[in-house]
Order: structure tokens, then C-alpha cells, then sequence
């Protein structure tokens, strides 16, 4: 039986072409921060600010941009409340963006495991 990622010699998302699915899948939420970013919208809706906190190493810019990704690639949604300053604006998983919580959980465990196993757990 031929595999799903095998039918053909390369996969095509929104006009960009993948050699494999992959391939595909790491550019929607691979890099430094994008799974980040994802898991801790799993909860629900998060203001920027409220990630922000969630993750101190990141910087404005670089949130900001993955954001803008994310929400262009449609795993998440940007909801903008009011017309008028000051504006409210939360984040969200789209149903796009939920499917991908099964792969962030197994991240999740592999993290864990390695850092109880071969690492620790500190406080700083």
C-alpha cells in the first residue's frame, strides 16, 4: 500500500510546492516559537500581552511576526473587539490550528521525557 506523503512527487498548499507532506508541515508550525505559540494558545484565546508573559524569551517583534504567520498560514485567528482606541485583540486556534494539538502533545511528552530523563527541570 503506497503511503498518504508518497502519492505524488511533491504537495501543493496555497500556490507553494513541498517536496514532501513533511516538509509542508514543518513550514506551518516549525522554527523556535511557531509550536510554542501554539501550545499555549491549546487553552483558549490569549491577548498578546497574556502570551507575551507565558513566554518572557520571545521578543515583541518576533511574536508579533510569528503571530502574522500563523494567522496568514490559518492556525490561528486574530479577533479584533471595538472600532475605537483602546481596541482589544485576542488570539486563537482556528479548527486548522486545533488539528495540529495532537502533534504538539506529542511534542510536549517528548520534551518532558527528555528533561526528567536526561535533563532537569529548574527555576531561574
Amino acid at each position: 500500500m503506497i503511503k498518504a506523503e508518497c502519492v505524488g512527487d511533491y504537495v501543493e498548499l496555497k500556490g507553494k510546492i513541498y517536496p514532501c507532506t513533511v516538509s509542508l508541515t514543518m513550514d506551518l508550525i516549525g522554527g523556535k516559537w511557531k509550536a510554542v505559540i501554539l501550545y499555549h494558545l491549546k487553552s483558549g484565546p490569549k491577548r498578546y500581552n497574556g502570551l507575551r508573559k507565558e513566554m518572557p524569551a520571545i521578543t515583541e517583534m518576533t511574536l508579533s511576526l510569528q503571530l502574522k504567520k500563523l494567522e496568514k498560514d490559518g492556525l490561528v485567528l486574530r479577533k479584533v473587539y471595538g472600532k475605537k482606541p483602546p481596541i482589544k485583540v485576542t488570539y486563537d486556534l482556528t479548527d486548522f490550528g486545533k488539528s495540529f494539538i495532537p502533534v504538539l502533545d506529542a511534542i510536549t511528552n517528548c520534551g518532558n521525557y527528555v528533561a526528567s530523563e536526561y535533563g532537569a527541570f529548574i527555576k531561574v
